[in-house]
């Protein structure tokens, strides 16, 4: 079993800081694709940011410029640095990754509990 393990959200006004982090532990051969997504009350779940295990990144149009990813392979440990917070980046933000548990088995995605930002106007 995979398990992925969030912190770091809160409460912060626009124009803050957080990072998030988010630890995947259990069984884990090899984590390709890791990275966040967010789900704002009333829509849906949506893709902020991704990494690859050799350090590519996508990020959602709206985060750029202000949100940053960046893995520490080692430690199986993904990390979102959001600055510049708005309103609108108001959501629960989820964890993601494709684990390969097993050398007989394709990746498997994997899912946090998820972490409650907010930022109030």
């Amino acid at each position: 079993q995979v398990q992925l393990v969030e912190s770091g959200g809160g409460l912060v006004p626009p124009g803050g800081s957080l990072r998030l982090s988010c630890v995947a532990s259990g069984t884990i051969l090899s984590i390709n694709t890791m990275g966040w997504y967010r789900q704002a009350p009333g829509k849906e779940r949506e893709l902020v940011a991704t990494a690859t295990s050799g350090a590519n990144t996508n990020y959602l149009d709206a985060v750029k410029g202000r949100f940053t990813i960046s893995r520490d392979n080692a430690k199986n440990t993904v990390y979102l640095q959001m600055n510049s917070l708005k309103p609108e980046d108001t959501a629960v933000y989820y964890c993601n990754a494709q684990v390969k548990t097993s050398p007989l088995f394709s990746p498997r995605n994997y899912w946090g509990q998820g972490t409650q930002v907010t930022v109030f106007p």
